[in-house]
């Protein structure tokens, strides 16, 4: 009888650890997300590509607003080439799945594009993020796709 109780003991004392470590875990991915989504927002607001260069994985994709598909080399070349005015985030929220972790937010930013036109972004993006092996987490797609106002 008291190894009987013994044992539910424990498993209510696991059924209750482990929801509460894992929402722990949730919470830290979710932060993480956060401070690296605020980097590159930075990136952005500094025109400082070097910000944004170690956020993105190897195998990145853009997908812009416009429908242009680029790869990680391209997405750096186009940031290098845009100047901001101004930028900001709005509402981003971070959802964690496992070693998955999507960001979804506004967008609103002025400047030049990498061909001198200007540039009056209002957008909603999603950035998808991926915790690599070596524990970092990294951009791994974005999309933008036009607000219209």
């Amino acid at each position: 009888m008291k190894r009987l109780i013994s044992g539910c003991v424990l498993a209510l004392a696991l059924l209750t650890f482990v929801p509460w470590s894992l929402a722990q875990k949730s919470a830290a991915a979710e932060k993480a997300v956060a401070d690296l989504e605020q980097q590159w927002l930075k990136s952005q607001r500094t025109n400082n590509v070097a910000l944004l260069e170690p956020l993105l994985a190897e195998g990145f994709t853009n997908t812009s607003s416009e429908g242009k598909v680029t790869n990680r080399a391209e997405s750096i070349a186009a940031a290098k080439a845009t100047k901001y005015t101004s930028v900001d985030y709005l509402d981003v929220k971070v959802m964690v799945f496992g070693d998955t972790a999507i960001a979804i937010g506004g967008f609103k930013g002025t400047g030049t594009d990498p061909f001198g036109k200007p540039i009056n972004a209002n957008e909603r993006f999603t950035d998808t993020w991926t915790k690599m092996a070596d524990g970092k987490w990294r951009c791994v797609a974005s999309h933008q796709s036009t607000v219209k106002m």
